[in-house]
């Protein structure tokens, strides 16, 4: 159903919701939904930044395993 709208369609579509809500509602909307889209862009990136900051700190906070000592020969190998 919605594949057969068209560019006339959605032009009358536009028209009546400006008819029914006013130009003021529909900037006002239209300029909510943009801080939104902005919001969630900011959290998306600080998420990933959080995601990297916690891979490097990761990665520095391993340590490697103590080197094993050196053992001397006991009486067993002699033999």
């Amino acid at each position: 159903m919605l594949q057969n709208i068209g560019l006339p369609g959605l032009l009358l579509i536009a028209v009546v919701v400006l008819v029914l809500f006013g130009k003021g509602k529909v900037s006002s909307l239209m300029g909510e939904v943009g801080k939104g889209i902005t919001a969630f862009k900011k959290g998306v990136n600080d998420g990933t930044k959080e995601l990297e900051d916690a891979k490097v700190t990761e990665a520095r906070d391993v340590t490697p395993p103590p080197a094993a000592a050196p053992t001397a020969p006991s009486d067993k190998d002699k033999a």
